[in-house]
């Protein structure tokens, strides 16, 4: 156990940086003022009619970096900040989350698998870790009876779909922020520096869910070993 309270505090202290250096990336591009004078609530209206979307609606929501695109309600939810201000920060998220929207409209298809093993993974991120340490307990205690590596066994395939979905999650983040960036440029919406501000802010974006990715594939292969260990 000691091996994963280490794979823990390593994983929770590079996210906790990446955290970190994405608000200070925020903050700093968010006194980069537009010279356009356009909110992000503005810039996600033109990039759904320029993609010809029409039933997508834009909604302020509570907190920090809580953008999101819903694909159930077909909505695009901007921070409050976001939603309102105008600069290179509430440009690049609101142009992402649009892209998202831009994604589900086009039936792009890492999002679909993603939507699709959303339920699974509802289920998975519940109760696979539990399975998983209880397998092991019950395979300690009542010896080689089969049954708790079994379990155990379980706990780890629910385990690995969650690793699945954070996997796929990639390829839909990064595209949706391409789509983002190269509207904005390609419409001529920011100027140099305000489109490198974006860009800056993006990949920062970004890199929060590859080291959940990543973090997710560490503490597979760990169960992964005690649990095809424990058959030694």
């Amino acid at each position: 156990m000691i091996g994963f309270y280490i794979i823990i505090g390593i994983i929770s202290l590079v996210s906790w940086l990446v955290s970190q250096k994405l608000k200070s990336k925020f903050k700093y591009y968010s006194t980069v003022q537009l010279r356009n004078g356009l909110s992000g609530r503005e810039i996600a209206e033109k990039m759904l009619q320029d993609n010809g979307i029409y039933d997508v609606k834009i909604i302020s929501t509570a907190g920090q970096l809580t953008d999101h695109y819903n694909p159930v309600n077909k909505t695009v939810n901007l921070s409050e900040s976001v939603y309102s201000q105008r600069n290179a920060a509430s440009a690049a998220v609101a142009a992402h989350e649009v892209g998202h929207a831009i994604q589900h409209a086009q039936a792009y298809k890492w999002l679909t698998m993603r939507s699709q093993l959303v339920p699974a993974v509802n289920v998975s991120s519940k109760f696979s870790q539990w399975l998983v340490i209880g397998g092991l307990l019950l395979s300690a205690f009542s010896g080689s009876s089969g049954i708790g590596f079994t379990i155990a066994v379980i706990g780890l395939a629910m385990m690995a779909v969650a690793t699945i979905f954070s996997f796929i999650t990639l390829p839909v983040e990064y595209d949706a922020s391409n789509r983002a960036l190269a509207w904005l440029k390609t419409n001529n919406m920011l100027t140099d520096a305000e489109q490198d501000g974006a860009k800056d802010s993006l990949k920062w974006a970004a890199r929060t869910y590859l080291v959940a990715a990543l973090g997710s594939l560490a503490m597979l292969l760990y169960w992964g070993l005690q649990i095809l260990g424990s058959r030694d």
